[in-house]
């Protein structure tokens, strides 16, 4: 059984995709930006995005069903490499006992004011 989960963010709709995508046992969160997707502001600092994105990731996978204890594999996109100092602290409150495999790529994103986007896929764990 496939089910999507929407945050509302006129991105999804505009760009036809869902914030996450259950099939069976795994869950696939899309790239997440800062966006505060109640305002659609995006805030300047790359560490209150980080929380932004955290935070609409952590709030799809639990509309899921799943929660961030259950992500196994994390992609960060960063636009700068000297961010990358600043969101570890971020990440590592998140993730740091849940320990996903993961991967972290300096690259341009899609808007200027985008400075992080983070995509995780998660596995429901065996009660």
């Amino acid at each position: 059984m496939r089910r999507l989960i929407s945050t509302g963010s006129p991105f999804e709709q505009e760009a036809g995709y869902s914030r996450a995508v259950v099939q069976g046992d795994w869950c696939f969160v899309s790239g997440t930006t800062g966006y505060d997707y109640a305002t659609m502001i995006m805030p300047e600092r790359v560490e209150d995005q980080a929380r932004n994105a955290l935070k609409t990731i952590a709030n799809a996978l639990e509309e899921a069903g799943f929660s961030l204890a259950d992500v196994v594999r994390a992609h960060y996109y960063i636009t700068d490499a000297a961010f990358v100092d600043i969101v570890f602290p971020i990440l590592g409150e998140h993730f740091g006992e849940i320990r996903p495999a993961a991967t972290m790529i300096v690259c341009g994103l899609n808007k200027p004011e985008m400075k992080i986007e983070i995509e995780v896929t998660a596995l429901r764990r065996s009660a």
